[in-house]
């Protein structure tokens, strides 16, 4: 299978090309030629499949230039052995808590981080190093992130001491939790950076964009046998991972016999960037029986404006809120929903991703519009909003969730109030509710108490386990005893200086 740039179709790479080069070097993003498809009768097959098994099986549709041998060593690398799970995840990497007969939360922060991101970034530095070795042997991958919390955090952890890799990754100064930010600072390994950047996080994205994109910089580079890749999930590498849990959650819902083969169900998902949301769209289109995808949005709700009215319009106020993984104005992975909504239309997404770096905002095409709407809806809500839903779900059925999740089963709630269906829903909870302690204890108690410091955050975090009788995740625990290590900042414009540092060039 080839692999194709969303504003070059010419630009086509084998799998291992476009996870190791991470992004097109015109700016665009990779996208395979064409989906795989899987019949009813193959998705049944899977039922009684490990999630490893699973992942497999979807990922050698994709990676057709890895032999089975590569993907199965990198699939048990990330989870663990079918026999052996590993403790990173705690067996099962994608457990389903059941709220109600027809609502679902497909948990995804089982992981060495407590945040969904490691679903992929744990699988991420496998197929990197696979990929490297067969396209740039030799060549030291420097990965750069931006991160507006976690994926931060899952990416170091996932590319701790990696032979032949750096990683540095830059966040929002003010724009992350106090916990997310201890995470990243303390973070451990030889191979690591970490840097704050005086902004949001679309300053830090738009940074490290356009440093992928400097051919002076990628000469200087490539004389030092180096090169760029992304830890973001605009690298393909990072966004197949996440199509298998999607795959995963309906066979585990089968097994469980809550559904029946081909009963459509629907999937929430809080989402920023869009990618979580996007591989969600990519299983539908691959024959993965689902109705409606519904895109929850905190305050900074460009994506539901843009779904209700086919405009995306970044100039607007930026908000500071209390899911601050989902503060993002400028969603990168709808650039790839465009391409496919239309129709593979290369000079489309061109026109539209220039206009949006000129003036802010684009129009989509109606028949693009119309394709939109088949299959997304979306909703929103502000701080106050999810901070209600997450004392509901605790008081109703003793669930405590953190502001993310909270947003999204806002959302599933007030889509079906709206529109009647009473379709099964998947609503995907994408962080441990530990790594917000003072928002969810605000909200599940009604005091209003802020964390200044780490030792206030943990000690909010001990009198939320008192009230829920939640244990707390063992990788926040031991945060407590970890220096940091990490001080730095930079403007914007001082990004390249500080790569080139942290690189030597």
């Amino acid at each position: 299978m080839k692999y194709i740039s969303t504003r070059n179709k010419a630009a086509a790479v084998s799998s291992a090309q476009a996870i190791a080069q991470g992004i097109s070097r015109e700016g665009g993003l990779f996208v395979p030629e064409t989906l795989p498809r899987f019949s009813l009768a193959e998705i049944e097959d899977m039922v009684q499949a490990s999630y490893q098994d699973r992942a497999c099986l979807i990922l050698s549709r994709f990676l057709t230039d890895f032999s089975s041998e590569e993907i199965r060593a990198c699939v048990d690398g990330a989870y663990g052995e079918v026999s052996q799970p590993s403790d990173k995840f705690g067996g099962n990497p994608a457990p389903i808590a059941k709220l109600c007969p027809d609502t679902y939360m497909l948990e995804l922060w089982h992981g060495p981080t407590c945040a969904f991101k490691d679903m992929a970034l744990q699988l991420l530095p496998r197929l990197m190093a696979a990929s490297v070795s067969k396209v740039m042997a030799g060549k030291e991958i420097c990965i750069l992130t931006a991160t507006s919390g976690d994926t931060g955090k899952a990416a170091l952890e996932g590319f701790r001491d990696v032979p032949g890799t750096r990683i540095m990754v830059f966040y929002p100064q003010h724009g992350v939790s106090e916990m997310q930010k201890l995470q990243m600072v303390s973070q451990e390994g030889g191979n690591v950076s970490v840097c704050a950047v005086e902004g949001n996080f679309d300053d830090a994205q738009t940074g490290v964009k356009s440093l992928f994109t400097d051919p002076a910089l990628r000469e200087r580079l490539a004389g030092k046998g180096m090169a760029f890749s992304s830890a973001n999930s605009i690298n393909w590498g990072r966004l197949v991972p996440q199509i298998v849990y999607y795959f995963s959650v309906y066979c585990d819902l089968l097994a469980d016999g809550e559904i029946s083969l081909g009963e459509t169900v629907n999937v929430t998902v809080p989402t920023g960037n869009f990618g979580n949301i996007l591989a969600a769209y990519y299983a539908r289109e691959m024959g993965l029986p689902v109705h409606r995808l519904i895109c929850a949005s905190n305050r900074n709700n460009v994506l539901t404006d843009f779904i209700q009215t086919g405009i995306y319009n970044k100039k607007r106020p930026f908000h500071a809120t209390t899911s601050p993984s989902m503060d993002i104005l400028v969603s990168s992975n709808l650039e790839r929903l465009l391409f496919a909504l239309g129709g593979g239309d290369d000079g489309l997404v061109s026109k539209l991703m220039e206009s949006l770096n000129q003036d802010g905002e684009y129009q989509v095409p109606p028949g693009v519009k119309e394709r939109l709407d088949e299959c997304f809806s979306a909703c929103w809500c502000d701080d106050q909003q999810a901070a209600g839903e997450i004392c509901r779900l605790f008081e109703e059925f003793s669930y405590l969730c953190d502001p993310h999740t909270a947003v999204a089963s806002f959302a599933c709630r007030r889509y079906r109030e709206e529109t009647g269906d009473t379709t099964k829903n998947v609503v995907v909870s994408t962080a441990s509710p530990y790594k917000f302690p003072s928002s969810v204890l605000n909200a599940v108690t009604g005091e209003k108490l802020q964390a200044l410091s780490a030792q206030e955050e943990f000690a909010l975090a001990s009198r939320l386990e008192q009230l829920s009788g939640m244990p707390q995740p063992q990788p926040l625990l031991r945060l407590r005893e970890k220096p940091v290590r990490f001080t730095g900042s930079c403007t914007k414009g001082q990004m390249e200086e500080a790569v080139s540092v942290f690189l030597g060039l």
